[in-house]
């Protein structure tokens, strides 16, 4: 089942809410079912703990970014594939790291968790390479070949209490 809310607006990766009123209205009780057996809901960190899992608040996570100047300048595609290529790279790079490996457990599969950002352009990727080096985050930074153009860099799986500090000042790429 499909739900829309047309009274949230999407801003800036956040939900603005323009009608409060008239939510109650628009939540039918076959609505509010299909939210709370489909959100991704969050068990507690004991029982995760437990398990033997990531809590929930420090799920894996793979950062991609990418040019905001070759996203303006190349067909989407291309830059997508870069992005593709960096992650893949990452992966495969580091697929007996254990965080590698509970990333792409059969149970975790289907609910991988990236995060695509981006640079304005060259010199601020090749930056962002050298502090994630000097902060040791193991990464890898895409070169197109024969061009040996920088395009995109992506981090192996790490939780992300780990690695988010190094990404906060860089935008979500749109």
């Amino acid at each position: 089942m499909s739900v829309s809310f047309p009274h949230f607006t999407p801003y800036r990766n956040t939900i603005r809410v323009r009608d409060l009123t008239s939510l109650s209205q628009r939540l039918t009780t076959q609505s509010l079912t299909w939210l709370s057996t489909n959100s991704m809901s969050q068990s507690n960190s004991e029982s995760e703990a437990a398990k033997g899992e990531i809590p929930s608040e420090d799920v894996l996570v793979q950062y991609v970014v990418l040019r905001r100047d070759l996203i303006d300048a190349w067909p989407m595609g291309s830059v997508v594939t870069q992005g593709c290529h960096a992650s893949v790279s990452a992966i495969w790079g580091n697929k007996d790291d254990p965080h590698t490996l509970q990333y792409c457990s059969p149970e975790n599969i289907d609910s991988m968790h990236k995060v695509t950002l981006e640079v304005k352009g060259e010199v601020q990727m090749l930056n962002l390479a050298e502090k994630l080096t000097a902060g040791g985050i193991v990464h890898k930074l895409w070169i197109e070949q024969p061009e040996n153009i920088p395009t995109c860099l992506a981090t192996k799986p790490y939780p992300k209490s780990t690695v988010a500090l190094f990404f906060k000042k860089l935008k979500l790429c749109r």
